[in-house]
């Protein structure tokens, strides 16, 4: 089997696509380059459909190396015929792969292999031949060593007929069939621990039943969570006569004592053998599938917090906020770089109002403040209507920024390496700063599954996790591009072909040799060789550089085109950049090569249109309802200003300034039928909600999207 038909057989994309871009992975490109920079070759195929290309190419390897190990296995057992070798090779997913493998893997001792040291196989071939008279006769030859009765013989004749039934191909695959049509999914409480506080959470599965077809990702995975922590236990069931009866229309073709002896072997071999395999499989590829509808919830929210809206280049001060321990306070420059810092206590039980006021003024003034950032944490509420008591000499807005994940930031090592002098409080508010300036730069820092978006985070497969928002950091970093000498190592690592090393030599570089500026100049790294170079330069852009050039996407492959046309309309490549009426003079198709295409030459034009332009909105201010400061204030009716802080499928929930997150269920996103919830909200919107309902004992709140 190729790869190339595997993954066209998986996927509907054109074979040259596929094919050009199995090349250029194979040549250690990286998916943001190759859907940026390539475009020719691969059809102008996305950063998605090439990850599913990439997605599938590992899916046949990991294939492909089974097979050799199962071939080999087969091999040594002396059993690999040249029709099973056929099978094997030709077998198109693990799961038919492992039923051909069934029959002779190597297992703990069987009731079927007991009974075969019995010498009990010829009367099980007997059995089921169908066609031997008077069985009893037959059976009583059996009796004998381990043996003791005829009964005793019948029985383990049925148990390697069992066996027989369980490794048939036809057989497993039907009943695969049956589960994955009719399964029904069912839970029971486990009466001991109904009681239990932990346990209330999962009361609604405490008796429940669906399909599992159509059970929704989440609900699932909450299942298998409370199933996990012991309060419920989970059953896989679909109709067994109707199992039975097809398996013995596959088998019994006589009606003597032959087939009463199949059919006891039939209802043991699907109650002990073929049903608790099975079923667990069909849960385990429900989970998977729950699993991947999660991971993809996950990914949308990260890509959507990553590409969250920029201050940009101001002075901020930050709040990370606190009653007892007081708010701590930083100044930062521009830049993000870490000015001044002290701590306030404005709140109980030191209520020192005035003397927090006073100071938070001061320090604005000295360091001539353009923005304030608080945390949404603890005494946020109190703290935002603080400051905005404070008659400011100069134009300051308020911005109450998410603190998720601050704490696993300030306590990690890029933090320490940061602020070695600093304690975790310090710099838990400076995280808070620049989430404000630039959130991609800040949250790259910290495990994508601390920063607080999706759900079950911690229930689905972590390696899948891991590599999906690993995966949309890096096409986030990409997308946007990298100031090469203001960035950290952490954002560095995310550039197209770095990583942590290459990232680590770049920064030291940096420090020792002064900022970089052109791009030639990054070549100069130690250990950055041509591919690194090829794969991330276009990314890293150089401020104020000679060429300008340095600070856009344009590749440094392509720099020569625009000189070129720079030339031929008399023009400098400067009164190019910025300049589209000059542009539009320029007829792209003089300048196609075998290389360079319409797709890339239009690339270089919307670039030299708008260089280095910001995909991201600027960060607007926004306000909650003032007079709602807790759950007990909440009304059904009322109408408030919220922002979105996390989506999940079954909904999204929104911040309307208290401790609790109000849910908006899909259902009342829209009028009409909800596919997809990011295409009525996405995170961090500002939209206005409608309160349906309030449960103050389970702290629920059911919000309606206000349109």
């Amino acid at each position: 089997m190729q790869i190339l038909n595997y993954i066209i057989g998986h996927i509907q994309l054109p074979e040259k696509s596929v094919k050009n871009t199995l090349e250029l992975l194979n040549e250690d490109c990286t998916i943001p380059f190759i859907s940026r920079y390539r475009k020719e070759r691969t059809g102008n195929l996305d950063e998605v459909q090439i990850g599913e290309i990439v997605k599938f190419k590992e899916q046949f390897e990991a294939l492909e190396k089974r097979k050799k190990v199962i071939l080999k296995a087969l091999g040594e057992q002396d059993v690999l015929s040249p029709e099973l070798h056929q099978k094997v090779e030709s077998a198109q997913d693990l799961t038919s792969l492992e039923d051909l493998y069934l029959p002779f893997k190597k297992s703990r001792k069987t009731k079927a292999e007991k009974a075969r040291q019995n010498g009990l196989e010829p009367l099980a071939k007997i059995i089921m031949s169908q066609n031997a008279n008077d069985l009893e006769s037959i059976g009583y030859r059996y009796v004998k060593g381990g043996v003791a009765s005829i009964d005793d013989a019948f029985e383990g004749a049925r148990h390697i007929i069992a066996e027989w039934i369980n490794e048939r191909t036809d057989i497993r695959n039907n009943i695969r069939h049956q589960l994955e049509r009719y399964a029904m999914i069912s839970t029971k409480v486990v009466k001991t621990k109904e009681s239990e506080e932990n346990a209330q959470k999962f009361q609604d599965y405490f008796d429940w039943e669906e399909s599992l077809s159509r059970i929704p990702s989440h609900r699932l995975l909450a299942i298998l969570r409370a199933e996990k922590e012991g309060f419920i236990r989970v059953k896989i069931e679909i109709d067994n006569e109707r199992a039975l009866d097809k398996i013995e229309n596959r088998i019994i073709r006589s009606n003597n004592e032959c087939a009463d002896q199949i059919e006891l072997a039939i209802k043991d071999a699907y109650k002990r053998l073929l049903l608790p395999s099975l079923s667990n499989e069909a849960l385990q590829i429900a989970k998977e599938k729950a699993d991947e509808s999660a991971i993809s919830v996950f990914a949308k929210n990260l890509k959507q917090l990553l590409l969250g809206s920029p201050l940009g280049e101001q002075r901020v001060l930050a709040i990370d906020p606190g009653f007892r321990t007081g708010c701590k306070v930083v100044c930062l420059d521009a830049q993000g770089q870490l000015l001044y810092n002290e701590t306030i206590y404005p709140h109980p039980p030191k209520n020192d109002i005035t003397g927090a006021m006073k100071k938070i003024s001061s320090l604005a003034d000295a360091y001539k403040t353009q923005a304030i950032a608080i945390g949404n944490g603890t005494a946020s509420r109190e703290t935002e209507a603080l400051i905005r008591r404070i008659r400011f000499k100069n134009d300051i807005k308020v911005f109450v920024v998410s603190e998720a994940g601050a704490s696993i930031y300030s306590a990690s090592k890029i933090a320490r390496e940061e602020f070695p002098n600093y304690d975790v409080t310090v710099r838990g508010a400076v995280s808070i700063g620049r989430r404000l300036q630039d959130p991609l730069a800040e949250l790259v820092k910290i495990d994508a599954k601390s920063i607080g978006v999706g759900q079950y985070q911690h229930d689905v497969d972590q390696t899948k996790l891991q590599k999906s928002l690993e995966s949309v950091v890096e096409n986030c970093v990409n997308a946007v591009g990298v100031n090469i000498n203001t960035a950290s190592k952490s954002l560095l690592s995310y550039v197209s072909g770095i990583g942590p090393k290459l990232a680590e030599n770049i920064f030291n570089h940096r420090d020792e040799n002064g900022p970089f500026s052109s791009r030639k100049e990054i070549s100069k790294v130690p250990r950055l060789g041509n591919k690194a170079f090829e794969q991330g330069a276009a990314f890293l852009r150089i401020k104020g550089a000679k060429n300008p050039l340095d600070d856009s996407a344009v590749h440094p492959e392509s720099y020569s085109v625009v000189t070129k046309m720079a030339k031929d309309i008399g023009k400098s490549i400067n009164s190019l950049i910025g300049n589209p009426e000059t542009l539009k003079n320029i007829d792209l198709k003089k300048y196609r090569t075998d290389t360079i295409g319409l797709p890339t030459l239009k690339d270089i034009m919307k670039e030299l249109e708008k260089p280095g332009l910001d995909i991201r909105e600027q960060a607007k201010v926004f306000t909650f309802n003032q007079n709602i400061k807790t759950i007990n204030d909440l009304r059904e009716g009322q109408l408030l200003p919220g922002i979105v802080n996390n989506i999940t499928n079954f909904g999204c929930f929104v911040d309307v300034g208290i401790k609790e997150s109000g849910l908006i269920h899909v259902s009342n996103l829209s009028d009409s039928f909800v596919k997809d919830v990011n295409e009525h909200v996405h995170l961090h919107q500002q939209i206005i909600v409608k309160v349906l309902a309030v449960d103050i004992p389970r702290k629920r709140i059911q919000l309606k999207l206000h349109k």
